[in-house]
C-alpha cells in the first residue's frame, strides 16, 4: 500500500511541476459590446435650416388660463381632468432635465417640473401626471397616435415638427455642443472629421451632426443611438472620440463622469418647446398661457435655478401670433 501510495504522490508532484512551467494564458480583453439600437448613419444630411414656417419660435396666442379644478366644458383639458391624470412623454435618464433620483426612484429635473406645473393648472395638483417614458425618436408618433397629451422632452421647436404638431413658445433656450474625454485635444467640431462622433436618433442634434466637416474636408463618422446615455457610455468606454447634443444634457454627462468636458462654441441653437397633438389647439394655447404665468410669477425662475444652479439669465419671451 505504501508503493502505491508513494506513486500516486510522485505522479501528483510531476502534474503539478509541468503546470507550474506551463506558459501562462493570454489575458482576455473585457468585452465592451455598442448599445442596443447604435448604427452608424450614412446617407446625404437631411437641411438643417428650415424656414418653411416662417419664425418657428412663434406659437398660438394663449387664451386666458382658468383656474385649476374649472376647465372649459368641452375643451382638451376638461378631458384630462376627467380622466384624472395628465399622459406626458418623457424621458428617464437625462440628467438634469428628466431622471430618476437614484435615492428615491422618483422622476426628477427641469422638464419634469415644467409638466408638473402643467398638471398643477389644470388639477391644482402637481402630482396629477402620469409619465410616459419613451426615447426622442417616438415623441411625435405617440402625440400623433394619443397615447400621450404632451411631450416635454427637450424638444427643440422647429418648422419640420410644427408640419407634424403643435408646439408650445419657447421654455428653455439651450444650444448644441460636443463633449469629449477631459484629456482629448479635441476643442472643436472642426477636429473631428473622419473621427466617430455619437448623437441621438430623431433630434434636430443628429441632422447638424451630419451636415458638419472638418477641417480636412471629411464629415465626422456619425453614430446614432436611442438613448442620451447610450452616448455617455460609448464616450466613456473609449467607441466614439465625441458625443454632441444640447449643452444642457451634455452638462448632465460631466456631472455624472468628472473625466469629460464640455467643448467648444454653440453648433446650432437648441429652444425648447412642449409638444402636443395638432387637433388639440385648446390644449396649446392653455399651455402657452400657463407657461407665461410662471415666467411672470417667479416659477420659471425658481425651476431653472433648482436645475442648473446659479441665478437664471431672464425666461425667453413667449411670440405668439393666431
Amino acid at each position: 500500500m505504501r508503493t502505491r501510495a508513494a506513486l500516486v504522490a510522485v505522479v501528483l508532484v510531476t502534474l503539478l511541476a509541468g503546470c507550474a512551467r506551463a506558459a501562462p494564458a493570454a489575458p482576455v480583453e473585457p468585452v465592451r459590446p455598442v448599445p442596443a439600437g447604435a448604427t452608424v448613419v450614412t446617407g446625404a444630411p437631411p437641411a438643417v435650416t428650415d424656414a418653411s414656417c416662417g419664425d418657428p419660435r412663434v406659437s398660438a396666442t394663449p387664451t386666458p388660463e382658468p383656474p385649476p379644478g374649472a376647465m372649459p366644458a368641452g375643451s382638451t383639458m376638461a378631458r384630462i381632468a376627467a380622466r384624472g391624470a395628465l399622459i406626458v412623454g418623457i424621458d428617464q435618464s437625462t440628467v438634469p432635465l428628466s431622471y430618476r433620483d437614484p435615492r428615491s426612484g422618483v422622476l426628477t429635473g427641469l422638464d419634469v417640473r415644467f409638466a408638473q406645473e402643467m398638471a398643477r393648472a389644470i388639477f391644482g395638483d402637481p402630482n396629477r401626471v402620469r409619465f410616459r417614458i419613451e426615447s426622442s425618436a417616438q415623441r411625435i408618433p405617440n402625440l400623433l397616435a394619443g397615447n400621450v397629451d404632451l411631450v416635454v422632452q427637450a424638444m427643440t421647436v422647429t418648422c419640420a415638427r410644427k408640419r407634424q404638431i403643435g408646439m408650445s413658445s419657447v421654455y428653455y433656450e439651450a444650444a448644441q455642443r460636443i463633449a469629449v474625454p477631459a484629456v482629448s485635444p479635441v476643442t472643436s467640431i472642426a477636429e473631428l472629421g473622419g473621427r466617430p462622433v455619437c448623437s441621438i436618433t430623431g433630434t434636430t442634434s443628429i441632422a447638424t451632426l451630419q451636415a458638419a466637416r472638418g477641417t480636412n474636408g471629411q464629415a465626422p463618422v456619425v453614430v446614432g443611438v436611442p438613448e442620451n446615455s447610450d452616448c455617455l457610455v460609448m464616450l466613456q468606454q473609449g467607441q466614439v472620440d465625441a458625443a454632441t447634443t444640447d449643452d444642457t444634457i451634455l452638462a448632465g454627462f460631466a456631472l455624472e463622469d468628472r473625466r469629460l468636458a464640455v467643448r467648444g462654441a454653440p453648433l446650432a441653437s437648441e429652444p425648447y418647446g412642449i409638444g402636443v397633438a395638432p387637433q388639440n389647439t385648446d390644449l396649446l394655447r392653455f399651455v402657452n398661457a400657463v407657461l407665461d404665468r410662471t415666467k411672470a410669477d417667479g416659477t420659471w425662475a425658481a425651476i431653472v435655478a433648482a436645475t442648473f444652479g446659479g441665478t437664471p439669465s431672464p425666461p425667453p419671451a413667449g411670440q405668439y401670433a393666431g
